[in-house]
Parts: C-alpha cells; structure tokens; sequence
C-alpha cells in the first residue's frame, strides 16, 4: 500500500498520543545532535550539514514514511561513501549522487522493490556493515588522540602507517578528554538509559574545554563558526559527464539507504507489534534524499538507534519524528553558535561507541559457525569494504553469494535427497506413510512444512506463513523433511522464530532434518539452543514429542 503511516495513524490520533509523541520527539531530537555533528564531520563536510539533513530528512521520513516510529536522518552507514564522494568529485559531486540515488529510491518503491531488498543475504549485509564500522573508528583516532598530522590518508593500512609515524605528537589534553568521554559513555547506561550519554558526554566536554581553555581543536577552531539557519534551496551544477561516473556511488547510497531504513522499520515493528509499509518507505526515503541536498544536506536513511530511543520514550506515530526534527531546527537556530566550543576528541569517542555499536560482531562470528560458502562471502565482503571500496564490496558480495549458494544447490542435488518429490504426484499421498492428513494432529499444535532449499531466497514466505496465524499456538512443529540444505540467512530466522516463539510461551519441534541442515544447526550451537529432544527424525517421532509437552502444562 502507498500510502503514508501518517495518514493513517492520524484517523485515531488523540490528546494523549499527542503527548506521548511530544515527549519521544523531544528527547529524541536532542539525542540526535551530538551524532548528526559527529557523523557530518566524518564524512568530510561541515558539521552543520548533519543537522540540517536530520531537520529537512528527518521530517521528510517521518511525515511520508511507511513506518509508525521511524526517525530518519544521517547515520554511519553512510560515512565511508559519502568521504569518498567528496574527496572524488566535491560537494557538487556529493549533491548530484544524493539526488539521484533519492530517484533510485522513488523508482524502487513504484516499482514494489520493498521486499526484494529483504533478499540481500544476510553474511553480506554483516560483512560490509562491521567494515564501515571498523573504517569509522580507523578515521576517528587523530582525534581521539589529538595527533597532530596533516590530512589523514584515505587508504585503511597508510592510515594506521601514518597514526603509528605520528604518535609522538599525541596532545595530552585531547586524549584525557577522548579516552575520558568513551569511559562515560560505556558506563553510563548503568546508571540512565532515557538520557542519552552521547549528549551528556558533549556538554560536560565541551563546558571543561571552555572553562579551561585547554587547547585542543574544537569545531569552531577547525570549520569555524556554525550557521544558525538553514541555507536557502538551490540546485547542483549540472555535468552529464559527472553524472555518468556518480551513477556507481549513487546506487551505493540507495541500496544502503534501501537496507537500513527498513531493517530499522523490521527492528521497530518487533517492538511495537507493528507492520510497516515498505515500498512507502523506500518512497519517502527517496524524497527525503531529493530534499536534503537542496538545502546543503547528505544522504539520509532510517537511523536504527534514533527510532528504538523514540519507541522506548513513548513515541506512538510519525508525529514524534516530526517533532524530532522541529526541536532540531530550534536548537540550531537558537544554539548553533555554541556548537564551534565543541572538542573534536569528544565526538571523536562518540563515534568510536557508534562503530562498536555498528560492528555487529556478535553476527560476525555466529556465521563462522555457519556452512563455509557464507563464511567466504562475509569475509570477502569485509576485506573489500576496509581495503578496496564500498560499492565494490556489495557488489562483489552478492554476486559471490549467488554463485557459491548455486555451487551448493547443485552439491546437494547431486546427493539425490529430493528424487522422491520428483517421482510423486503432487494430490497422491497414499504411498506417503509420512503425510499429514493420515496423522491426528493434537490441539494446539500447528505443523508447517518447508519445501526445498530454505535460503536467503525462501525465507519471506516462511515468515509470511508464520504471520499468518493470529494466535500462536501451543506448539509449532516445523517440518524439514523436503529441505535438502539450509544458509546462514535461513539459520538467522529459525533462531528468531525460535526466540519469538519461546516470548509467546510456544514450544517448538524440527521434524525430518536432514544432514547438511543438522551439521548447520551443530556448527551454529543450535542443537543445544533448541534442545536435541525437541530435533525429531520424523512426524510420528514430533508428534510423540509435542503430546509430552502438552503433558507437561497439564494439557494432554
């Protein structure tokens, strides 16, 4: 459906959604100063323009958006494409890429491209996602330590080469300040989990820097004072030549403002027990980075921190996020000058908890657990991000992930464990001892069976059958039997459909699982996750299994 949550969620709208709304919008808007600044300045413009893309994209987002409680603005994903853009081909270059990746995003979302971007696997999206964030933290030590160094290469290994050749230049004031700003920020969510740390650590960095006068580099020392208002709309100068070389980068742009914003929107309906509309996301997303560059703005996408700070603080509909943005606008006009007392270090450590936040290593090492054609395509990806280049990294990772997942579709053909599927009428079961309609199912207990390879390909409609159902069962029984190999995409959503499943007090029994997918389900510490009496041979042996359950909570 094309139409905006807004408009949706104002038919009900009422004086205390309003409140709630007001409440999240203001708390989320000022957790999002200190890192629309620190993300600006990392992709290598002028702090400024991190918060006028959070006040122009963010609204954008939030008023045409597919998503009740997203927030939208710029985020670290897009750190190492846009320094790129802008080291290449300037500010002009950066306009002209945003623009046009906001027409792919329009494009993608008319053309019902919401669910496709669900296909990307999932050790791709792992591998480039911990390499921007391990180049985020690389481009962040010069001022964490205060080194005092010329232009940081661009090159991941000539920039450690060129920290490790300056480190006699340390400014000790900088690193107290840094190093002293990242303890806080680890520590304090032990203490306050509604107010944000980030921001604290900026004021109380910011107010010692001032008082003392220590001298380290601020924002105003380096980029000079900040503009108190938002720059009148004007357009790029226009070069086809450029824009036959932007139509890489700018792709780049749209697939990552494409996977985020509506991971962020699967992240935020999981907490709401919502479901958003995607192909309106990738719409609104479109515009909002058509918008944001008119006005001296970056790319923008759904900021995934942003919206979980907005749902815990109450926030209900996409007025919240409105509200975001306006307080974001007041405190710009009204307190922007006071941003050029800010300390470079401090941000510094604010982006350094960003990337160890974005690294997702937890992922990371799970699919080394995983078969090792994903392994290959996760490790591949992260090399090519940190070393080479973004766009070539995802490119090359999708493609390395089709044809190893086609090497092991025809491995596992060739073992011959689906000639019976193909040997049987689709409407004769009478030859099938194992077939459901000859078994009695007990109440309660739902089956679903999977047929064929369960991949990065076939995982939506498993979770569309799933969906389906309006009150979850007792027990879930999932059938395995036709399923002759298993991904680690596919190993990613059993686990959270056994997670979810376990939060609704439903028990669940994998039936008839064959080698390839139980040496998976043995690699990724599944067996003991799962319990190795609830992983049954067959159906009989599942069912038998599901009446001891039952037997258990006094319900046999």
């Amino acid at each position: 459906m094309l139409k905006p949550k807004l408009f949706t969620t104002l038919k009900t709208y009422n004086k205390a959604d309003f409140f709630s709304d007001l409440s999240a919008g203001v708390i989320v808007g000022v957790v999002a100063i200190p890192l629309a600044i620190a993300f600006a300045i990392a992709s290598g413009v002028s702090p400024e323009k991190g918060i006028i893309t959070a006040i122009i994209a963010g609204f954008i987002i939030s008023a045409l958006g597919g998503s009740r409680v997203q927030i939208g603005g710029p985020t670290g994903a897009f750190v190492v494409i846009v320094y790129q853009i802008v080291q290449q081909y300037g500010l002009n270059g950066l306009m002209i890429s945003t623009i046009m990746a906001g027409i792919i995003l329009i494009i993608m979302g008319f053309a019902r491209f919401g669910s496709v971007i669900k296909f990307i696997p999932h050790p791709v999206i792992v591998g480039f996602t911990s390499g921007i964030a391990l180049i985020i933290f690389s481009s962040q030590i010069k001022d964490l330590l205060g080194l005092k160094m010329g232009a940081v290469p661009v090159d991941f290994f000539e920039k450690w080469y060129a920290f490790g050749q300056n480190l006699s230049q340390i400014n000790i004031y900088a690193i107290c300040i840094g190093l002293g700003s990242l303890l806080f920020l680890i520590i304090w969510p032990m203490f306050s989990k509604k107010i944000p740390g980030s921001l604290i650590a900026l004021i109380i960095a910011t107010i010692i820097t001032a008082v003392f006068k220590l001298p380290v580099e601020t924002i105003g020392s380096k980029f000079g004072e900040i503009s108190g208002s938002i720059p009148a709309p004007h357009l790029p100068v226009m070069d086809f030549a450029a824009i036959k070389k932007l139509i890489q980068p700018a792709t780049t742009i749209a697939i990552l403002a494409a996977i985020e914003s509506l991971l962020s929107a699967v992240v935020a309906d999981g907490m709401i027990g919502g479901k958003h509309r995607s192909n309106m996301e990738l719409i609104a997303q479109g515009v909002a980075n058509i918008a944001s560059p008119l006005f001296g703005g970056i790319p923008a996408t759904g900021a995934i921190a942003r919206t979980v700070t907005n749902i815990k603080n109450g926030g209900k509909t996409p007025v919240a996020g409105i509200v975001h943005s306006i307080v974001l606008l007041l405190i710009m006009l009204f307190f922007g000058k006071y941003a050029s007392l800010i300390p470079l270090s401090v941000l510094a450590a604010i982006l350094v908890m960003v990337a160890y936040n974005m690294s997702e290593w937890r992922s990371f090492v799970n699919v080394f657990k995983s078969p090792h054609s994903d392994t290959v395509v996760l490790v591949t990806t992260f090399a090519i991000t940190v070393i080479i280049d973004l766009t070539v990294a995802i490119e090359i990772g999708m493609v390395l992930a089709v044809f190893l997942f086609m090497r092991r579709m025809a491995l596992v053909t060739n073992v011959g464990v689906v000639t019976r599927e193909f040997n049987e009428e689709e409407d004769d079961n009478e030859t099938d001892t194992m077939s459901i309609d000859k078994k009695t199912i007990p109440k309660g207990v739902e089956v679903y069976e999977i047929n064929g390879p369960f991949f990065f390909g076939a995982v939506e409609k498993f979770k569309e059958a799933i969906d389906q159902v309006e009150k979850a069962p007792l027990i879930r029984i999932i059938r395995m039997r036709n399923v002759p190999a298993i991904d680690s995409t596919g190993l990613f959503v059993l686990e959270e459909l056994y997670k979810k499943s376990i939060k609704n007090k439903t028990a669940v029994i994998f039936s008839g699982v064959h080698h390839q997918p139980l040496f998976a389900f043995e690699q990724a510490g599944y067996i003991k996750l799962f319990g190795e009496e609830n992983i049954k041979a067959n159906i009989d042996e599942s069912l038998i299994r599901a009446k001891e359950i039952l037997a258990e909570k006094g319900l046999a």
